[in-house]
């Protein structure tokens, strides 16, 4: 890929007043919501090429939105507290229109749209609860793990609902017959964030020990693969295409990494040694936000992420774990990685004008595969 002499476009930072717990972007409008602290959500516009305004600020919650999601239209904002309570705003004019006060014991932590009308949230003490929206009552609630629900994923048929604790278990519900169906052998670290990727075949965790647990779909009971890398805690992550996802640690780095192979691609971007709190990615894929304790949403632009792909019978080259991919330099990673593709090519024309297709080659190449899924 050539790199582009032009700066990558996106928008300019949005401070605020307080830490940014979660961010939410709009799945129609170019809109990004933001829960904090204090309690407050606020939305706000965002270009690439103007401003970014503020649209709308409220405070319906005493204590802090720890989570809010869009329903599938956009025409709702849920959001969820540390105050137990669940919100649902008409974003038409940003009035509360339902309140669920006592939806949980204790503080919620994480939340998940699951359907039309269904909401799933996770609280601190390990309950998990599947929401009617039309009725505003749990029409499900189970409790099978000991400690916060950290991050949820459910499949396309809303059936199958998986959730991370911080018990160290990954849990498979079956949301439509109420019940639990498996839960993983106990890790050795709490388990913060969750994604899905490789044709949704394939569920990648972050663990608070820095390592990215590996399961397929469906096979719940031990990881398939572990890909250690991060040097602190993986607090979220965001799929941004079938093979890279993009992490957020306590370290405040944003990363782009390869799943299978396992690659550490490089640095998307940083907040400054503030952890990373939470990420989102726009709908059309060009966009990651990410939030953080310096009171920051920051924006990357992901669009050339679409074209990247590594070479399967390569090493993985330690330079590129520190490799800095700046979102405002179109950039040195990308011209980077070409230049390792040509490198790669280099290699294999040499290769094969020297006659080197033997077996000592093939055995290398096994090495440098099996390395990848260590």
């Amino acid at each position: 890929m050539a790199a582009q002499d032009e700066d990558m476009e996106k928008p300019k930072d949005i401070k605020f007043d307080g830490v940014v717990v979660d961010i939410c972007f709009h799945p129609i409008k170019d809109v990004i919501a933001a829960g904090d602290i204090d309690g407050e959500v606020s939305l706000h516009s965002y270009s690439s090429t103007g401003k970014n305004n503020t649209l709308m600020t409220f405070k319906n919650h005493k204590k802090s939105c720890r989570a809010l999601r869009f329903s599938a239209n956009g025409e709702e904002l849920y959001t969820a507290s540390k105050d137990k309570s669940i919100h649902i705003v008409d974003m038409n004019n940003g009035a509360l229109k339902r309140k669920i006060k006592k939806a949980h014991e204790s503080p919620i932590y994480s939340m998940l749209v699951t359907g039309e009308n269904f909401l799933a949230t996770g609280d601190d003490d390990g309950n998990l609860k599947v929401w009617d929206l039309r009725t505003n009552s749990a029409e499900m609630e189970v409790k099978h793990n000991e400690e916060f629900i950290s991050d949820m994923v459910i499949d396309d048929q809303h059936k199958v609902l998986i959730a991370t604790s911080g018990d160290g278990t990954l849990t498979a519900f079956n949301i439509r017959r109420k019940r639990m169906d498996i839960q993983s052998e106990l890790f050795d670290s709490e388990l913060l964030s969750l994604t899905r990727l490789k044709e949704k075949g394939k569920v990648v965790c972050g663990t608070g020990e820095g390592v990215l647990n590996i399961f397929n779909w469906g096979e719940w009971g031990n990881i398939s693969d572990r890909f250690p890398g991060h040097p602190l805690s993986v607090d979220c992550m965001v799929a941004v295409t079938d093979n890279i996802i993009c992490t957020g640690s306590s370290d405040g780095i944003v990363r782009a990494v390869n799943i299978l192979p396992n690659r550490l691609l490089g640095v998307v971007g940083d907040h400054d040694d503030f952890p990373v709190e939470n990420l989102s990615l726009s709908r059309d894929g060009n966009l990651l936000a990410s939030c953080s304790h310096d009171q920051t949403i920051k924006f990357w632009n992901t669009s050339d992420f679409k074209e990247l792909s590594v070479n399967t019978k390569k090493r993985a080259k330690k330079a590129s774990t520190h490799k800095k991919l700046s979102s405002t330099a179109k950039n040195d990673f990308f011209a980077g990685l070409a230049e390792d593709n040509a490198d790669d090519k280099k290699e294999e024309n040499d290769d094969e004008s020297e006659g080197s297709d033997s077996d000592d080659d093939d055995d290398d190449d096994d090495d440098d595969e099996s390395d990848d899924e260590d």
